[in-house]
């Protein structure tokens, strides 16, 4: 095998850099001389996840697709935390990204199985208020491109990041209750009737009938005669009044200074 170099991080304070070879070894090389250091063992594939300590210039984390997560200390060239991602039924699960928070105290991860994997100090008691499954009902709602080759919604015909805030939903795409709808930005003071969405049955390719967010119905499933959707109603009121108030502040700005002094009204 030709050894390659998959990843490269120095450490917090730069004295240090880690490379990662496809070989799957971690190696630790003094920056200023280019002096290898230490040679690090544990993981079984390749590693494509390098993170840094955010102030302890000790510390750094690596994560592959073998699935191990490992904490080392780069200077002694030891591991002191191992955590194989294991999945019931289903073997180990990739590791695609870590990172560090601010403080330094915990790390998320994510894999290959959509997991979402938090390690740290303290309880979990903040994590157990949300439901294990969550996906916006837009998720896998039908893209096209406008004639400027930009992306768009299929059903709004506007830019995804511009639509209004979506529903929370299951992986099967049934709505999660409605205090787990306010954690969404923008519907966080919405009125109850505007957090229950309805639900429709809709069949798949293969011919099974499933239950979901009628908001995933697509511009051809009306096109057939299917019954409108009243959450695209919904969703098509909210994008008027959104672009309704950037008209009006475009307007607002338009009629700003002549000579660009100063900061326009907001209308």
């Amino acid at each position: 095998m030709k050894p390659k170099v998959t990843m490269i991080a120095w450490n917090q304070n730069d004295n240090y850099v880690v490379t990662a070879v496809n070989n799957h070894l971690l190696k630790v090389w003094n920056s200023s001389t280019g002096q290898l250091l230490h040679d690090l063992v544990g993981h079984a594939d390749e590693v494509f996840v390098l993170e840094t300590h955010p102030f302890d210039s000790r510390i750094m984390l690596s994560a592959g697709h073998d699935g191990n997560i490992f904490i080392w200390d780069i200077t002694k060239g030891t591991k002191t935390k191992h955590y194989l991602n294991m999945i019931e039924g289903q073997g180990h699960g990739a590791v695609f990204d870590c990172k560090f928070s601010p403080d330094g105290q915990h790390f998320a991860c994510t894999d290959s199985h959509g997991h979402l994997l938090i390690f740290g100090f303290g309880c979990s008691r903040p994590y157990e208020k949300i439901p294990d499954q969550m996906f916006f009902h837009t998720d896998y709602r039908p893209l096209i491109r406008d004639s400027n080759n930009y992306v768009l919604d299929e059903q709004t015909q506007q830019a995804p990041h511009l639509m209004p805030p979506p529903f929370l939903v299951d992986v099967d795409g049934n709505p999660h209750p409605t205090k787990y709808q306010r954690l969404v930005p923008g519907r966080e003071n919405c009125a109850d009737e505007h957090l229950i969405p309805q639900l429709g049955y809709v069949a798949t390719s293969d011919g099974e009938v499933v239950e979901q967010v009628i908001g995933q119905q697509t511009v051809d499933q009306d096109e057939q005669g299917l019954e409108p959707s009243i959450l695209d109603g919904m969703i098509r009121q909210l994008q008027l009044q959104q672009d309704q108030r950037m008209g009006a502040d475009q307007e607002s700005a338009s009629s700003g200074p002549p000579n660009g002094e100063g900061t326009p009204r907001r209308g």
